[in-house]
């Protein structure tokens, strides 16, 4: 046998067993993901100023209740679109949501002041996740800054559907 062949040889039967595993190995991962858009159910967003959460949305009943200026419920039929979904969805496992701890409370006993709450959650078929998030968080910065941006676009995203 020649130089070029053993080199050939040796290079394939290196590379093509790695591609095979990691082929099987990664496509075994994404079939057994918790969390797939296709296993979507429902989306629920409330929040308020402490333990009241008066503003809601639910994206099954398309039901989104909120306050306005003159503290009274206004309540609304608002359809989220499959791609608002999807979209939600993405942002979400870009953020980490699914490593977020269930509780982020913060503490404002004692400043006599009344901050704001807020409750996530995406339904899927198989599981549930959810956040409680007091914008007093004293935790990590950087989670609590992720938690944020999730909670603003998951509102923006709401509002835009209103507007439709």
């Amino acid at each position: 046998m020649s130089d070029r062949f053993k080199r050939i040889f040796l290079g394939l039967s290196i590379v093509v067993p790695f591609l095979i595993y990691s082929l099987y190995y990664y496509g075994m991962m994404v079939k057994n993901a918790p969390y797939k858009f296709s296993e979507f159910k429902e989306l629920t967003f409330k929040y308020g100023l402490g333990d009241s959460l008066a503003n809601s949305y639910n994206s099954k009943t398309m039901e989104y209740q909120y306050l306005n200026e003159s503290d009274s419920i206004v309540k609304k039929k608002v359809k989220l679109t499959k791609d608002d979904l999807l979209y939600l969805h993405r942002k979400a496992a870009d953020l980490g949501f699914w490593n977020f701890p269930e509780k982020m409370e913060g503490s404002s006993e004692g400043t006599g002041t009344v901050q704001p709450h807020y409750y996530l959650e995406f339904k899927y078929e198989r599981k549930t996740k959810h956040i409680d998030f007091d914008v007093d968080f004293a935790g990590k910065p950087k989670l609590k800054d992720a938690v944020r941006q999730l909670i603003e676009v998951v509102d923006e995203r709401i509002k835009t559907a209103e507007s439709r």
